[in-house]
């Protein structure tokens, strides 16, 4: 099975891509749902992250305070590779088992910081979502209601545009139309298609 990583700055529009894949068949296994899941009341994870952080990242109903673990792990570098290095290896595990159980011939991963973290074993190419920053602070401001200066301080913290289309081996350009988007998902797909037939089989 061919395995793309898709990724993309904040606001790039991978989420848009990805639906426009998955309409053609393919399967996109979501990482950042990944994330959510290994957390979820009864995981051990959860009981891990509370030992480690006490009542402040956990809310009144026993699931987890998201922002307020994000507050800390974006404030404190040790947290961070601490969450990372528990949650990590069981979200790759989950990736394991989906990618076994996707629709032949390529399956894609949505891995938004693909390119801050270490590098991920699975993913044989990737596919880089490009948008100017303008239009990602654009749409970010639309869809979560933040202010500019809010995306902008995200933006910062991701890898930057150069370094992300250098690491890309293919990229959708996002400047425009969900219409202009297709012709380029077109092209992938026959090509992600035609390339599965002569990878190794995981």
């Amino acid at each position: 099975m061919l395995v793309i990583g898709l990724t993309g700055g904040i606001g790039s529009g991978k989420s848009t891509v990805a639906k426009l894949f998955i309409e053609r068949g393919v399967t996109v296994i979501d990482s950042d749902k990944l994330a959510r899941d290994v957390v979820l009341p009864g995981q051990a994870a959860l009981k891990q992250v509370a030992e480690k952080f006490g009542s402040a990242v956990m809310k009144p109903d026993g699931t987890l305070d998201r922002n307020a673990l994000r507050k800390i792990i974006f404030e404190d570098e040790n947290s961070r590779n601490w969450l990372e290095q528990l949650l990590h290896p069981l979200i790759r595990a989950e990736m394991k088992k989906q990618i076994k159980n996707a629709n032949p011939p390529y399956c894609i991963i949505m891995i938004p910081l693909l390119l801050e973290t270490e590098n991920n074993p699975l993913i044989d190419r990737i596919l880089v979502v490009d948008s100017a920053e303008a239009d990602q602070i654009k749409r970010t401001q639309k869809r979560d209601n933040a202010t500019e200066e809010e995306v902008k301080s995200i933006i910062k913290t991701q890898v930057s545009r150069t370094k992300r289309l250098s690491a890309a081996d293919d990229v959708i350009e996002n400047s425009g139309s969900i219409s202009d988007l297709i012709p380029q998902i077109d092209r992938l797909h026959g090509f992600y298609s035609a390339l599965s037939q002569k990878s190794v089989i995981k």
